[in-house]
């Protein structure tokens, strides 16, 4: 529920997790290998599953980064009444 007392200049840290994610990418990739080179298959499965789910999320973010800014509402805007539960 919003309560009106939200900062009207909020932003999302995307570039943050961005950048962790292209750090995920790098030292899955680099497991992978390593593991692989040294005969370890379960290790190096774990590394490549690791590497699908954050090159997944870096382009979900690239994507909402790519979106831009949305609409928030200003102070002039009275909060939201919680949903009325015999009404649904």
């Amino acid at each position: 529920m919003r309560t009106g007392s939200e900062p009207r200049t909020a932003r999302s840290p995307l570039r943050m997790r961005l950048w962790l994610s292209v750090w995920g990418v790098i030292w899955a990739v680099l497991g992978t290998v390593a593991f692989a080179l040294v005969g370890r298959p379960g290790w190096a499965a774990v590394c490549g599953a690791v590497f699908l789910i954050a090159a997944v999320d870096a382009m979900v973010i690239v994507h909402h980064m790519r979106e831009g800014a949305h609409f928030q509402p200003g102070r002039d805007v009275p909060p939201y009444q919680p949903p009325d539960p015999r009404h649904p």
